[in-house]
């Protein structure tokens, strides 16, 4: 009799590796059923990762999305399964026990059968509570070996790590391909480690198909023993996605397996529909090229999953980069060249920093200390001029227990700035704090919500949701939208730059979310200028006129992105009157997913504070003046 493998379509996923959004929830009613009458698929992903800011950012309930999506396949029989970044939760920075241990909660009552839980340092000991949660809220724990490819991942490394997340209750195994990088025979030897010493553990192999091995690893994993596999489907399959439905189902058929009918016509209509999201407003974010496949990746070893918000960070990167170089008389790269730069940056980081899984937030963070670098050389600059707290927290153990040795460089730079390394539980450094965010519910007249799942968006992202709350979310995403629609469907003027022909650049317009009207800036030329009119911004501090005879002194942007006084409730914002001293963190400048802690060059009295709180920035924008 033949095998039987099954399949799992990660519909929300496929957006995610491929943009920046995902389908609004009217979306995702309106394709749900279909999926349903294809008939061949025995789980589909639901939620995890970055879905709930997504929807945050584009100013949509993520809670209403999720138990709505999940709703019909609950209905048909079919699991539903959502992704978790054990010590991160849904973010992309450690959370404290009692807001992770509400996720679970809130999401099985939301209709999440199976939690996928993966640690980005593969460190065990961040799993252990992930499996505990969400076996205690009657959730299938599937715990995860985040798959890279290095010198200290072996197979061995892996069956082991299976083994401590059997024993530490895990009922089932997801091996994650999340860079597709895993080299086919190897991954089979992993799975058939497993299975040799736990037979009975359902295995469910995860893979992107960005560098082409992908539809060879199915196999391999097949014939191993994995039951099931992870599909995506046109239009947004291959590329920095994961391998198509139609290619893995007639492989395995062909193999010999027994796979599942697909009704072709319900395939179809929900190809269409996808297709019909992209145009609706999904496409505008999403690069072309992201439907390539490319060998290059085996390099670096970037996840799909990043890949899409890579290429629009690029964008930027690329814009403050040739900004200097025009500005100095020098010759402006190219994406492409930018871009190969970046692999070759990684390449040279990676082991230097412990070899960390590239899975998020770890590929975040390498990639990003990887483009401070080139950015920072390219401007004439040393490397590691700029390590975000974020990566800090890696190096020094913070997030849990690097793979490989930091290289004798980064340590030496650590103890230059009197930094401590941790060899403690990383949770324990994180206390709880749910008490806290249900005063600030309280404060504000705003519901708990069923299950207190308000309560628990709040506490794991709470800038997205307060931005949600306000209105500004909404307002800032329709704003970009229309500046998008216009630059692409506005002809290319000689020089190459996009403009509208029949309307000014830069105008103005009102955004209306729900009924309250917001006036936004709209900037239709593609060009270095930063976008800072933003709806509902937080109102600039007025500034103390500086004496005369003194000579202002300014503290510069070093990196575009948004500025924030303060990334947590735990600090105390600067204000304007304050007095600071030379290395003092007067801010942070959210880019590339990561808070970048802003420290004065200068001291003084603060007597004004350019930007609002959450406003976009440009490189060398004045954030703070002194006297």
């Amino acid at each position: 009799m033949s095998k039987a493998i099954k399949f799992s379509l990660v519909y929300r996923d496929m957006w995610q590796s491929s943009g920046k959004y995902v389908p609004r929830v009217d979306q995702l009613v309106k394709v749900a059923p279909h999926i349903v009458k294809m008939g061949c698929f025995a789980r589909v992903e639901t939620n995890g990762g970055g879905f709930e800011q997504v929807n945050l950012l584009f100013g949509e309930n993520p809670n209403k999305a999720v138990r709505a999506w999940t709703k019909p396949f609950q209905e048909a029989g079919i699991q539903t399964h959502m992704l978790e970044r054990a010590l991160n939760g849904i973010r992309m920075s450690p959370v404290p026990a009692d807001v992770r241990r509400l996720f679970f909660k809130v999401k099985k009552e939301q209709g999440t059968d199976i939690s996928r839980s993966f640690c980005g340092l593969n460190d065990v000991r961040n799993l252990e509570n992930s499996i505990k949660f969400a076996k205690a809220v009657g959730m299938v724990s599937q715990a995860t070996l985040s798959v890279t490819y290095s010198p200290v991942h072996t197979v061995e490394y892996y069956v082991n790590m299976a083994k401590k997340l059997i024993a530490m209750g895990a009922d089932e195994i997801c091996v994650k391909d999340m860079a597709g990088i895993g080299r086919p025979a190897w991954l089979g030897k992993i799975v058939k480690g497993i299975k040799a010493a736990h037979p009975e553990i359902i295995i469910q192999y995860h893979a992107h198909s960005g560098p082409g091995f992908a539809p060879a690893s199915i196999l391999e994993v097949a014939r191993a023993g994995a039951e099931i596999i992870d599909v995506g489907m046109e239009p947004l399959s291959w590329g920095t996605g994961h391998v198509d439905l139609l290619t893995a189902h007639e492989m395995l058929r062909d193999a010999g397996f027994e796979v599942p009918d697909i009704n072709m016509e319900a395939y179809m209509q929900v190809r269409k529909l996808t297709q019909e999201f992209m145009d609706d407003f999904l496409g505008y974010y999403i690069n072309p090229k992201n439907r390539f496949m490319n060998s290059l990746l085996i390099g670096p070893g970037l996840p799909g999953g990043m890949m899409g918000s890579l290429m629009a960070d690029l964008e930027d990167n690329l814009k403050s980069v040739n900004k200097f170089k025009n500005k100095n008389g020098l010759r402006p790269l190219s994406q492409d060249e930018l871009l190969i730069k970046l692999f070759d940056e990684v390449q040279y980081v990676w082991p230097k920093l412990g070899y960390p899984p590239l899975v998020t937030p770890f590929s975040q963070y390498v990639k990003n200390v990887a483009m401070f670098n080139v950015m920072a050389m390219e401007k004439n600059k040393a490397r590691w001029s700029m390590i975000p707290d974020n990566v800090w927290d890696m190096i020094l153990g913070k997030s849990g227990q690097l793979p490989g040795p930091v290289d004798p460089e980064i340590i030496q730079l650590a103890k230059a700035q009197n930094k401590i390394f941790f060899t403690g539980i990383p949770q324990d450094s994180y206390p709880d704090a749910l008490d806290n965010f249900r005063q600030e519910m309280k404060d504000q007249g705003w519901d708990v919500g069923p299950d207190e799942e308000e309560l628990f968006e709040l506490a794991m992202h709470p800038e997205q949701y307060r931005a949600f709350k306000s209105g500004k979310a909404k307002a800032d995403f329709e704003a970009d939208l229309a500046k998008r629609k216009i630059a692409k469907n506005s002809p290319p003027t000689p020089e190459g730059k996009t403009i509208n022909s029949t309307a000014p650049s830069p105008s103005e317009m009102n955004v209306t979310v729900n009924g309250e009207v917001f006036h936004v800036k709209v900037d239709y030329e593609i060009h270095p200028a930063s976008e800072k009119a933003s709806a509902n911004q937080t109102a600039v501090q007025p500034p103390i006129a500086a004496k005369a005879e003194e000579e202002a002194r300014t503290i510069l942007a070093p990196i575009e992105g948004k500025f924030f006084l303060t990334k947590s409730n735990a600090e105390s914002p600067k204000k304007v009157g304050d007095n600071i001293q030379e290395g003092d963190i007067i801010g942070y400048v959210e880019s590339m997913k990561v808070y970048n802690a802003i420290t004065a060059d200068v001291g003084g009295q603060i007597t004004e504070i350019c930007p609002g709180d959450g406003e976009s920035v440009d490189e060398d924008d004045i954030l703070i003046k002194v006297h």
